[in-house]
């Protein structure tokens, strides 16, 4: 379990709010490509580098024609896509470093532009995670972007090692169901603390096993360049793009590779490049708690000690978890359940009812908030999105903490958010613990000389990529391609929320019209910045 950076509150916060439903979202669980048989890789197993140029791709690959058919349903318990929207594959290079070896599968979905003579090009989609699959989430979002669609082919794509795109696996649902009931997150013991290294590092190992050949190739590096190749396959001299949380790591990368190739590019709800793996769970402290006090001052309570109350709920929990049916509401999973309503302001009078249930001894509400967001339906069965989360990050970082690390980290962590606070110091251990591959490096790159502008969009109460990320995302980007664009509210991404910066990006991706750096969208009218 992790309130890492999830997938875009687009997709999100429209279901919650739709009903709070546990039919979890995400894709159904899938095997390796017939490309990618298993193997394991061994504990030093490094990812390709991320420095070193790629050798240029055979015509074999840049010359692809996408074949494009009806799409299926994403799952057994959901239609198929509309038929506007059509599927296909491309072939990518399983490693970037040998393009003219093993290929794997990259999974499209796309609906064509309506109004053909006006079509300005492809533009492509990444609502984050990592591990989010655009193929399932853009026929679900089409109307958000319905304008856009006017003028553009809308891509979506399953990144390498999600999904379709040779989906990585790690894990079955009665393990994963295990670990969510028995795994302490916050351990307070030798035991404990021994149980949650020992299944963090059971996680990375069934990936090894389930997973093996394309586990060192889920870099960020690796997609942005195979974003690169889908480009050209698609016929765009430059790539358009939507990036949404992680997604703009992904578009950041992509900048910093192919600075000569960036079309119109958008980054929303924007991750630090700037920010170690210890600097993200700091960040996210204190995200998850600006918002968790944001929401509390708009119930009337006091910050503080409406704080205090949820913590000793917690605390309560982590002695004695509440009995949901044949299932237990343990203290990770009441955590989870609580950070998937801070993701959108419309959800917060569901955490009002959830925790009110909650102290009242019933904790049905948060237990069916954590299944949304760990990707559970009410058969059972987990979708794998977590599994491509873990293994896209830990392909990335090459950072390593131990318990020690984490330890030591928990008294500042705590200060800055006595309910988060514990949780993600422990996080910053757990998460790629003994993992078999070996991360590409400390921090991404970003910086893009010679780009055209890109467009970066932070949110003043965003709890999972909080507003600082975007001013240093701008600032790496360089000067005169990263242009700042501040949105002053609550909630995971503004797209959609703010009909200011909706029609800042509007203007931005069909017109070309570039807004003036510091531009801030507030409730009222928006108003130029510094």
């Amino acid at each position: 379990m992790s309130i890492r950076i999830r997938v875009a509150v687009l997709a999100v916060t429209g279901l919650l709010v739709a009903g709070c439903t546990s039919a979890g979202g995400g894709a159904p669980a899938t095997t390796p490509s017939p490309t990618t048989a298993d193997a394991k890789p061994s504990a030093t197993t490094a990812a390709p580098s991320a420095t070193a140029p790629a050798p240029p791709l055979p015509a074999a690959l840049t010359g692809q024609r996408p074949d494009w058919r009806s799409c299926p349903a994403p799952r057994p318990d959901r239609a198929k896509p509309g038929k506007d929207w059509r599927c296909a594959t491309v072939k990518v290079p399983l490693d970037h470093a040998k393009p003219e070896g093993a290929t794997i599968p990259i999974a499209l979905i796309r609906k064509e532009a309506g109004r053909e003579a006006d079509r300005i090009g492809s533009l492509l989609f990444n609502f984050g995670g990592p591990g989010a699959s655009g193929v399932d989430i853009l026929p679900q979002v089409e109307e958000d972007y319905g304008k856009l669609g006017e003028r553009y082919d809308l891509v979506g794509f399953d990144p390498r090692g999600v999904s379709r795109s040779s989906g990585v696996v790690c894990r079955t649902d009665a393990e994963q169901a295990v670990a969510e009931a028995t795994v302490d997150v916050t351990p307070d013991s030798a035991a404990e603390e021994a149980a949650y290294l020992k299944d963090n590092a059971a996680f990375g190992a069934g990936c090894a096993r389930r997973s093996g050949t394309v586990l060192p190739h889920t870099t960020t590096t690796a997609t942005a360049r195979d974003l690169d190749l889908i480009r050209q396959v698609l016929g765009d001299d430059k790539l358009h793009y939507f990036g949404i949380s992680y997604g703009t790591q992904l578009g950041g990368t992509y900048a910093h590779l192919f600075p000569r190739n960036v079309g119109r590019i958008v980054l929303d709800a924007v991750v630090d490049p700037t920010a170690d793996t210890v600097g993200h769970a700091r960040h996210q402290t204190i995200g998850f708690q600006r918002a968790l006090g944001n929401y509390l001052k708009s119930t009337g309570q006091d910050p503080e000690a409406g704080t205090e109350r949820i913590a000793r709920l917690l605390r309560k929990l982590d002695r004695a978890p509440l009995t949901v049916g044949e299932r237990k509401l343990t203290e990770g999973l009441a955590l989870t359940g609580i950070a998937v309503t801070l993701y959108g302001q419309p959800n917060w009078p569901l955490l009002t009812a959830a925790l009110a249930d909650a102290e009242k001894g019933r904790g049905g509400a948060l237990l069916e908030l954590a299944d949304f967001y760990n990707d559970r339906d009410a058969n059972g069965h987990y979708a794998t999105q977590t599994h491509s989360q873990r293994a896209i990050s830990c392909a990335d970082s090459s950072a390593r903490p131990t318990a020690a690390d984490a330890k030591a980290l928990i008294p500042e962590f705590r200060r800055l958010s006595p309910v988060f606070g514990a949780f993600l110091a422990w996080d910053t251990a757990g998460w790629c613990a003994e993992w078999p591959v070996k991360g590409e490096r400390a921090t991404p790159e970003a910086s893009a000389p010679g780009s055209a502008p890109v467009l970066v969009v932070g949110t003043t109460g965003d709890p999972a990529t909080p507003y600082e990320g975007a001013e240093k995302m701008a600032k790496e980007l360089g000067e005169g391609v990263g242009v700042l664009v501040t949105n002053e509210g609550e909630g995971h991404g503004a797209y959609g929320t703010s009909s200011c910066v909706t029609r800042t990006i509007d203007a931005y991706l069909l017109d070309g019209k570039v807004p003036s750096y510091g531009k801030t969208c507030s409730s009222g009218a928006a108003r130029s910045g510094a």
